[in-house]
């Protein structure tokens, strides 16, 4: 169950119009006249992470209780005595009325957390409304325009300490959707450049000549999807779509049209897949050609495992193992750490525990992290590392979510963030992939500052 926040104000404060900001749709019926809503409507709603469900709620008016208007408000009152908080919206440009006043009383009086919201507050004229709804004693009140999205952010941080257990809550009930995810099919492709043994690598997995192999590079020319199933080590059967590709050389050298359209297919692949393996020929070492695949992966926002094949024919195996973990680190130098197992397609070696990591990154590819404990490591990684002030300014970062997964995307909010090195950066993209379990997954990160009304 999501937590409940119940929208409360008196008619025409413009509850309706949040509501349909909150929930990205017009749901509910938005007039000037006031009373247009009567019954509670119910929504859910997504504030930058925290998602909760909304209760558009009738004005509240002081009418006789069997009137219609008193049925409202028995409605609102019923809204508010079971939600987990409730938004109380006045009026900014017309400032405090008494039917405000008494609502507040009355909230005052309940047991649910109450933010006190100044809605309309686009423009200097609203200021003076601003400050009366301080005397309301509900603490402070957040400026804000329903109509046109301005104080998002502040409302965000005003809602985080009442839904903050909740939405850990929520978190756990969204582990049902991680565990149809860790039900579903790995997609795994794999990729490298010619005769690396892609082909016999997924043969071998099959336990049969599925695919044609042979000493000549560029055989594979579509892509191949095959619908597999790996026994775990604790002996559960895990279903897996192995998805062979062409081998990608270097573009200049690819003049042929029919292996440009195999590169091309094999790109789209990377694309569906889920966890890409890098297949490299020990043999033959790192090339510059692999690197650039690699990047391309991680681009596209895909998981990365790197796997160096032939190894049962390699010698000096830790020294070259060493030397390509070093330039695969130099390489990639925007996501340190990234899986490198030695297997051989030709003898089966390693092959088990490749596709046991695999699921693993998977895993790390697709988690969220609730709000609240993403905020708490964030509010310790500015403690310990204090973003910079150029030419004496403070940057102000405010506050961090997760937005979206597969792969893990968080916005982080503030002010001049345009100045924010590219350094400081990196380091909180290392800390969320270090302290909050992400691993080498590819992690994005977008920088988002609150817009200024009165900038120009």
């Amino acid at each position: 169950m999501l937590p409940t926040v119940a929208i409360v104000g008196r008619p025409n404060v413009g509850k309706s119009t949040l509501f349909n900001r909150l929930v990205g749709k017009k749901l509910a019926l938005v007039d000037d006249q006031p009373g247009v809503t009567r019954d509670r409507r119910e929504g859910q709603a997504h504030l930058l992470g925290l998602d909760f469900t909304i209760i558009d709620t009738a004005g509240y008016e002081d009418e006789d209780p069997q009137s219609l208007p008193g049925r409202m408000r028995l409605q609102t009152q019923a809204a508010v005595e079971n939600c987990d908080v409730a938004l109380f919206l006045v009026d900014a440009r017309a400032g405090v009325t008494p039917l405000d006043e008494e609502i507040a009383r009355w909230l005052r009086e309940g047991d649910a957390p109450v933010v006190l919201v100044a809605n309309k507050a686009e423009g200097k004229a609203s200021e003076g409304g601003v400050m009366e709804a301080f005397g309301l004693g509900l603490g402070e009140p957040i400026p804000f325009s329903a109509e046109h999205g301005q104080g998002l952010a502040d409302l965000f941080q005003a809602l985080l300490p009442h839904l903050e257990r909740e939405d850990e809550e929520g978190a756990d009930a969204e582990d049902d959707s991680e565990a149809d995810i860790e039900s579903a099919p790995l997609k795994l492709a794999i990729v490298g450049r010619p005769n690396a043994g892609k082909s016999t690598l997924i043969n071998r997995l099959l336990g049969e000549n599925r695919l044609l192999t042979g000493p000549e590079a560029g055989i594979t020319r579509d892509s191949i999807a095959v619908d597999w199933s790996w026994t775990s080590r604790e002996g559960v059967e895990r279903p897996v779509r192995l998805i062979d590709t062409a081998g990608m050389r270097k573009r200049a050298k690819v003049q042929d049209k029919l292996e440009k359209l195999a590169v091309s297919d094999g790109l789209n692949a990377v694309n569906f897949a889920e966890v890409v393996v890098l297949l490299l020929d020990a043999t033959r070492g790192l090339e510059a050609q692999d690197l650039r695949i690699a990047d391309k992966v991680l681009e596209e926002g895909r998981a990365l495992v790197i796997a160096l094949n032939k190894w049962d024919t390699v010698e000096n195996g830790s020294a070259l193992y060493q030397g390509i973990k070093q330039a695969l680190s130099d390489g990639l130098a925007q996501v340190r750490g990234v899986p490198i197992m030695t297997v051989s397609a030709a003898t089966g070696k390693g092959l088990d525990d490749l596709i046991h990591v695999a699921f693993e990154t998977r895993t790390a590819w697709s988690q969220r992290i609730s709000t609240g404990i993403l905020n708490r490591w964030f509010e310790r990684a500015l403690e310990a590392n204090p973003p910079p002030a150029p030419g004496g300014k403070r940057i102000k970062l405010r506050y961090i979510t997760q937005n979206k997964t597969r792969p893990p995307t968080f916005v982080l909010f503030g002010t001049r963030l345009d100045e924010l090195p590219e350094s400081y950066r990196r380091y909180l993209v290392n800390g969320i992939r270090k302290e909050l379990g992400f691993g080498a997954v590819p992690v994005r990160l977008t920088l988002r500052s609150a817009k200024n009304p009165f900038g120009k």
